[in-house]
């Protein structure tokens, strides 16, 4: 049972006072006097040898094709007679060094004159400009017809240009044309004769 007013006591016993909790250093670095005495130089690593970079099958896939490869057979003896290797896109990766000619960023904007602004430049060239449309649009306007005359329609088109009479044509079958009437039909035979022409 824990004690009147007290937490209960756990099982294990600690350690002395001479035991250092955490992680162990093996380098001493010499401490404030050490850091302020002089520089630490860290001595620069060994570059690694140049990268291997994988074989750009696709790449090779195309030159294959445009060589007028289309067998399997062809394929094979084309990627093992040409090597193209994928390029390697991280330059500055690994200490890397960038290209003497290359720069980062975009190009600034050139400057808007402060003067132009003040004057309300801008907006007189945008006024000549819709002036100068509307002028435009006008005299098309006069070209078309359309001030102060009537556009002319289909309707008052063929008003005056009349289309052309068709003439008409008695047109009919073969099979009526060869018919000819009985010399004096019977009612009978006039009934059969007008039913196979109608």
């Amino acid at each position: 049972q824990p004690e009147l007013g007290k937490p209960m006591r756990n099982c294990y016993s600690l350690p002395g006072p001479d035991f250092t909790y955490g992680m162990y250093m093996h380098k001493r670095d010499g401490g404030v006097p050490e850091a302020i005495g002089h520089w630490d130089a860290v001595k620069a690593k060994a570059h690694p040898r140049k990268r291997v970079m994988p074989r750009d099958f696709v790449a090779m896939g195309r030159a294959a094709v445009d060589e007028g490869c289309t067998t399997a057979r062809d394929f094979a003896l084309y990627y093992g007679y040409m090597d193209i290797r994928c390029k390697d896109k991280g330059i500055l990766r690994h200490g890397g060094k960038a290209p003497p000619g290359m720069t980062f960023g975009k190009p600034p904007r050139p400057p808007t004159p402060f003067f132009d602004l003040m004057q309300h430049r801008y907006k007189e060239l945008w006024m000549e400009e819709q002036r100068a449309r509307t002028r435009v649009q006008h005299v098309v306007k006069k070209k078309v017809g359309i001030i102060g005359e009537v556009r002319e329609n289909r309707t008052t088109f063929l008003r005056t240009h009349p289309p052309p009479v068709k003439e008409e044509s008695f047109w009919h079958l073969r099979r009526f044309e060869k018919v000819q009437a009985p010399q004096n039909p019977s009612p009978d035979q006039r009934q059969i004769f007008w039913a196979s022409t109608s």
